[in-house]
């Protein structure tokens, strides 16, 4: 019996020592592969409508409060001021079903501002068609659009976008876009009041 016993120790230090050669299996280890835009999409596209089944963060309290006068509104008054979906999207994080936002398909001129507290995020001249149904936009305007990672899909890290007043829920940023930035802003209608 005592054979047994050590033979589990040593068996356990081995593996604690071999577990010092293996490379890290963390995901922000990984390098993050690059999509391409040749071909039909269709991978992407169910990809993108099966990111969009569950909120993007497991709890919404994680944020720091905002600092603009429309950001200090209650979650009553929010409730009040939004519909249904649009304070699920914004402050539950949650996303709505891809190609059913009525701005994921048009180019009307103009800025899109936040519908928690109007706070100007992206311009019209920045939105390009990415094929995944969601609006994509490859800059926001100065620095009112801000970022933090997101854990909340098992072993799929994303960068989550924020309004930068308010911390509202926008979606995320992905480095596929196209020039000057790389970058695509993958933003919820919800979240986006044209003006």
């Amino acid at each position: 019996m005592a054979v047994r016993c050590h033979a589990a120790a040593t068996l356990v230090s081995s593996r604690a020592h071999l577990s010092s050669y293996l490379p890290p299996l963390l995901p922000s280890a990984r390098p993050r592969p690059r999509t391409t835009r040749s071909g039909g999409g269709s991978f992407r596209r169910t990809a993108v409508r099966a990111m969009g089944a569950a909120p993007s963060s497991p709890s919404p309290s994680g944020q720091a409060p905002g600092k603009a006068d429309n950001a200090s509104l209650s979650d009553e008054e929010l409730k009040k001021r939004l519909t249904k979906e649009q304070y699920y999207v914004t402050r539950q994080k949650g996303t709505e079903r891809a190609f059913t936002g009525e701005y994921w398909n048009t180019k009307t001129p103009g800025i899109y501002h936040c519908i928690c507290c109007d706070t100007p995020l992206f311009e019209s001249s920045t939105k390009f068609d990415s094929g995944t149904g969601w609006p994509s936009y490859y800059q926001p305007v100065s620095d009112n659009v801000k970022s933090k990672l997101d854990m909340s899909i098992f072993f799929m890290p994303r960068t989550e976008s924020l309004c930068a007043v308010c911390d509202a829920h926008l979606g995320h940023v992905f480095d596929d876009g196209p020039p000057p930035t790389g970058k695509r802003y993958c933003i919820n209608r919800y979240r986006v009041s044209e003006v």
